[in-house]
């Protein structure tokens, strides 16, 4: 927490520095630049759609069975934001290049750091074959049948065109408001902590589908590197290679709505 503060800290002080360097009531000269380079941190609060579970295994306990149109939550943890490890909560980074001159086009590299957690003790509807047996009917999820979470990351990384248009300006330019839209595609790296009939696994990060979606919000800019944005995205995941116990896999896909808040600094190149 020390070395974020630390970070923040010179981010402004070069930020106030560069502002009062600038005679008052003076503009923002327009001078030829190939573009600008930015970095942003930030964090997320999520909602999921529902969405169907698949879980298979050829192991020694051979079952292919889906979940139905069960309700999963997030794990924001935004009272954790001051603490020691800054990572704790749902955090987001951006890598962000706007083009040429006037800047209003560019691309964007993202990663989202969502935890996905399935609602325990939630009745659904089990169908498919368990250990020789056909199973269809409405199940109680309790933690010694399934336990299914992305809590170490559902981990959205994207890659975005962006667009935007500023809407409100002061007269020298030291303080801007923008309108901001980001349609992006990507991979999800999830995390994933599952328990099937009571045997427990924590995998390792991998690459288990796709996702694609927009995001849009408003940012604002003061000075030439200081800025804030916040907004919603709306993403469609589809995760089809879930690592859950032993050799067994998992696949289901779900619409997330986001919402962030970001701070970062930008330079002009």
């Amino acid at each position: 927490m020390r070395s974020l503060l630390q970070f923040l800290s010179i981010i402004l002080f070069l930020g106030m520095s560069q502002g009062n360097a600038q005679e008052p009531g003076t503009t923002v000269k327009a001078k030829k630049e190939k573009g600008s380079f930015y970095f942003a941190w930030g964090y997320n609060k999520d909602w999921f759609s529902k969405s169907d579970i698949h879980f298979e295994s050829k192991g020694k306990d051979n079952y292919s069975f889906t979940i139905l149109n069960v309700k999963a939550k997030d794990k924001p943890k935004l009272d954790h934001i001051f603490d020691t490890n800054v990572s704790i909560p749902q955090y987001i980074y951006r890598f962000g290049y706007y083009l040429g001159k006037n800047k209003t086009l560019g691309i964007e590299l993202s990663f989202d750091h969502a935890k996905y957690i399935l609602v325990q003790d939630q009745v659904a509807h089990v169908k498919g074959n368990i250990r020789g047996q056909y199973v269809d009917k409405d199940t109680v999820l309790s933690n010694d049948f399934v336990k299914f979470e992305h809590t170490n990351g559902a981990n959205f990384l994207m890659l975005s065109l962006m667009k935007r248009h500023t809407l409100l300006s002061s007269k020298s330019e030291r303080h801007r408001l923008q309108g901001v839209i980001k349609p992006g595609i990507g991979i999800v790296i999830p995390q994933s902590d599952v328990s099937l009939f009571g045997h427990r696994q924590n995998n390792y990060y991998h690459i288990a589908g796709y996702i694609f979606g927009s995001e849009a919000g408003l940012r604002y800019e003061y000075g030439k590197h200081l800025f804030g944005e916040t907004g919603f995205k709306g993403t469609f995941a589809n995760y089809t290679n879930v690592l859950t116990v032993d050799d067994a896999k998992a696949n289901h896909h779900f619409f997330c709505l986001e919402w962030l808040f970001s701070f970062g600094y930008q330079i002009a190149l």
